[in-house]
């Protein structure tokens, strides 16, 4: 099985590697229910126990997906965590009356009466002043009447991390950053970790293979690294084939081996793909190709890109 880490002080404890659910929206390609049901039964068999979801993801149809797929399936077997505030590419919503309203209906998708963890979504990209001043206030509450256990927000940019932390780190369990720990950008660690730990604060990580950058597949259109960091990446995956290692395989140990990271959240819709992490992690890591790996990705080392508004940047 999987190891665990605890989350902060919430209590929790997640799996190193967790099952993230945005696929089951069908986000990258569609997908059939039997698909989404044998993905959720898939990973929560190998231990991947934390399901990590948001009503973005297909615009509530990864919620409504997963709710079918965890049927029957004992509410104590599970961790579940969902997100708020961010509902497509350009609605969102953190008012105080939306986080009551959209806590409501992800327990009515998904099923059940409490969630995990609750997260506010992508906050970059609204004026930062409405996440402590009303937003958390909601949240806060909520976490009161028991809806939920732990509560956070994640986002991209250091910057709003940093900004949203001087007034709310008191009042938080945990944040989820994502493609910052990963073979090319370990931002997340040098740039924040010691500030979460110090507050004991849970930190959660997402994208180990940072947008597919990480992997052998074709790169997204979507994808926003610049050239540079693209073709570093096609360099590093080629040294990988050469050796017969696939780069996604070291993504995922490399991501997933970090003491102070609660845990690295992974997604898929292909029940083979993620049968295929829990090999990975199980194998040991070749540190030699390791190190060649973040050798060339040196030069280019936590080059990210912009995310929200420009002032949250």
């Amino acid at each position: 099985m999987i190891p665990t880490r605890p989350l902060g002080q919430s209590g929790i404890d997640l799996p190193i590697l967790s099952f993230g659910a945005s696929s089951l929206g069908a986000e990258f390609r569609s997908i059939s229910l039997d698909e989404a049901m044998l993905s959720t039964k898939t990973a929560l068999d190998l231990g991947m126990n934390f399901i990590d979801t948001s009503p973005f993801y297909g615009r509530g149809m990864s919620e409504i997906m997963l709710g079918l797929g965890l049927k029957g399936i004992p509410r104590d077997s599970y961790l579940l965590g969902s997100k708020l505030g961010r509902y497509s590419d350009v609605h969102f919503d953190f008012s105080a009356k939306r986080v009551e309203e959209s806590t409501h209906i992800s327990l009515q998708r998904l099923k059940t009466d409490h969630l995990d963890i609750m997260l506010l979504h992508d906050v970059e990209f609204v004026p930062l002043e409405q996440i402590w001043e009303e937003t958390l206030p909601a949240l806060v509450k909520l976490k009161e009447q028991g809806k939920v256990r732990a509560i956070g927000f994640s986002c991209y940019p250091m910057k709003t991390f940093h900004t949203v932390l001087d007034h709310i780190e008191d009042e938080i369990d945990c944040v989820l950053s994502y493609n910052r720990y990963t073979l090319q950008n370990t931002s997340f660690a040098t740039e924040l970790l010691p500030r979460l730990e110090a507050k004991n604060i849970g930190a959660m990580n997402a994208g180990p293979f940072s947008a597919r950058l990480l992997t052998n597949a074709e790169l997204p259109e979507w994808l926003k690294e610049p050239e540079n960091v693209k073709q570093a990446a096609r360099d590093a995956a080629k040294l990988c084939a050469d050796n017969g290692v696939d780069i996604a395989q070291l993504a995922i140990q490399y991501s997933c081996e970090h003491p102070g990271i609660a845990t690295t959240i992974a997604g898929s819709a292909n029940p083979k793909n993620i049968a295929k992490w829990a090999e990975w992690l199980a194998a040991p890591l070749d540190r030699d190709l390791l190190a060649q790996v973040l050798a060339i990705f040196e030069p280019v080392k936590d080059i990210g890109h912009k995310e929200g508004l420009p002032e949250n940047n």
